[in-house]
């Protein structure tokens, strides 16, 4: 896994929706991220260890090709900006809902 800046990530994401824009998928995970490089063991807890502030994770694959970053809380408006927009430019080749079996479906519950 490449851990990447939050401007070359957002670079590579596009190439990433680009690479799978015809057959595939893209897997987009996000979490909280203390800026810990090992897990806590079962019993006891870690010494001397405070995290400093807030930070997320992301973490990108097609399957073949996983990128990540790690966003500060100081940086997350500008980066989530950049982000929202990327994903609505690249979420055009979502399939469409059904309405169809929706409609039998309630009229079913009547």
């Amino acid at each position: 896994m490449v851990l990447l800046e939050s401007e070359q990530f957002l670079k590579e994401l596009t190439r990433l929706f680009q690479r799978c824009w015809l057959s595939g998928s893209v897997f987009i995970t996000l979490k909280k991220y203390d800026g810990r490089t090992k897990s806590i063991p079962r019993k006891g807890t870690v010494e001397g260890f405070e995290p400093s502030d807030n930070k997320c994770l992301l973490r990108a694959t097609d399957g073949k090709k996983k990128i990540s970053t790690v966003v500060s809380a100081k940086d997350v408006n500008k980066f989530q900006m950049a982000y929202s927009s990327l994903l609505r430019a690249n979420m055009d080749g979502l399939k469409k809902r059904n309405k169809k079996s929706k409609s039998k479906k309630s009229k079913a519950a009547q």
